[in-house]
């Protein structure tokens, strides 16, 4: 019989949490990176030319190094056009590495054993912030021989470790007016007051904190103090304890099956009845031999077998439960697959006895 299971892990709403955890400072995120570049080096496994794109792009980067050769004379099946993507981390400077991600952009069939070219990688506004080169890490394979195929994982896509460089530096601005804002990854007004309260806590800052809005709380740095000074005070706002809220959730995921109760999901009194139905219907092939030294012929006919089986199981009556171990024992009464018991969650839901945010992924 299945069960729902509870894995042995501390319970993070009990326990105080450090504000970087949960919050960021304004400004302090990192910005998207995009570039079009050439993947070479494939075995036979590159961009048909039926993707002209690709073709132009080979002739183009020849004619760079002094070679000129007509796109209609580009045959060759061991190059890739992809598109390269990484995020630039706030603070960036020239000379740091950066792991890239590239995908393919025509209908290669494999970026197995490539090589990405120099690619340069620009920001939202244009601005190239840096380039990438290096070997491509598919992280799965490909293998065809003799209409076999053996596959594992996605090999139209990888990633080169390490295979961007900072090319220019990034340097938000995090401090305005003397004046920094806390922006909360999950929004909520009792968090946000917490956290005003606790940036309070600190010497030097009492009466320095505002609620602004469920997500952002401003913060007023002492006036007079060096930019040094002001980076001890933002680090101080970083360690900050503070005690989340998590939101009341149950997440479910139809692929896989899986289901997981957050903390303070409570379950209202209900009565449960559910019951499956399974249809079954198997092809037999009967064949029909004429006598011997007859001149009957060989007949095949084909007949179904259907079987139709229904589970009875009676109502079941759930208790109100307070807490995750109390709603894990009360479905647990039901002894249900976890097919069937997305849809009890979904119809539970539905019904107003699941007091939670209901999440089908």
């Amino acid at each position: 019989m299945w069960r729902l299971a509870l894995f042995g892990l501390t319970v993070l709403s009990l326990s105080a949490a450090r504000l970087k955890d949960i919050a960021t400072i304004e400004g302090v995120h990192g910005i998207p990176l995009v570039g079009y570049g050439l993947v070479t080096g494939l075995n036979q496994t590159g961009d048909s030319p039926r993707s002209a794109f690709t073709v132009q792009s080979v002739s183009n980067m020849l004619r760079r190094f002094g070679v000129s050769v007509s796109p209609l004379l580009v045959r060759t099946r061991n190059v890739a056009a992809v598109m390269v993507t990484a995020t630039l981390p706030a603070f960036a400077k020239p000379g740091m590495r950066l792991d890239v991600q590239v995908s393919s952009l025509g209908d290669a069939e494999s970026l197995q054993g490539g090589v990405l070219l120099l690619t340069p990688l620009a920001g939202p506004d244009g601005t190239v912030y840096a380039v990438a080169q290096g070997a491509v890490s598919v992280g799965g394979y490909e293998f065809r021989a003799l209409g076999t195929r053996a596959l594992r994982n996605f090999v139209a896509s990888g990633r080169v470790p390490a295979g961007g460089v900072v090319e220019r530096e990034f340097s938000p601005e995090v401090i305005r007016g003397q004046q920094v804002r806390i922006l909360l990854h999950e929004p909520d007004f009792r968090v946000a007051q917490r956290v005003a309260e606790a940036v309070e806590g600190i010497a030097g800052l009492d009466g320095a904190a505002a609620v602004v809005d469920a997500a952002t709380i401003a913060v007023r740095l002492p006036a007079g103090q060096s930019r040094d000074q002001l980076m001890r005070w933002i680090a101080q706002l970083e360690a900050v304890e503070v005690t989340p809220e998590p939101p009341a959730r149950v997440v479910i995921n139809e692929r896989t099956g899986t289901i997981v109760v957050g903390g303070n999901v409570q379950l209202l009194p209900a009565v449960v009845a559910h019951g499956g139905l399974e249809v079954q219907i198997q092809r037999q092939v009967i064949i029909s031999q004429p006598r011997p030294l007859t001149l009957g012929r060989t007949e095949v006919a084909e007949i179904a077998t259907i079987t139709v089986q229904q589970e009875q199981r009676q109502a079941v009556a759930l208790p109100a439960a307070a807490t995750v171990q109390d709603v894990a024992n009360a479905l647990n009464l039901l002894g249900v697959t976890p097919r069937d018991l997305i849809a009890i969650l979904q119809a539970l839901k539905e019904a107003g006895a699941l007091s939670g945010e209901l999440i089908v992924q």
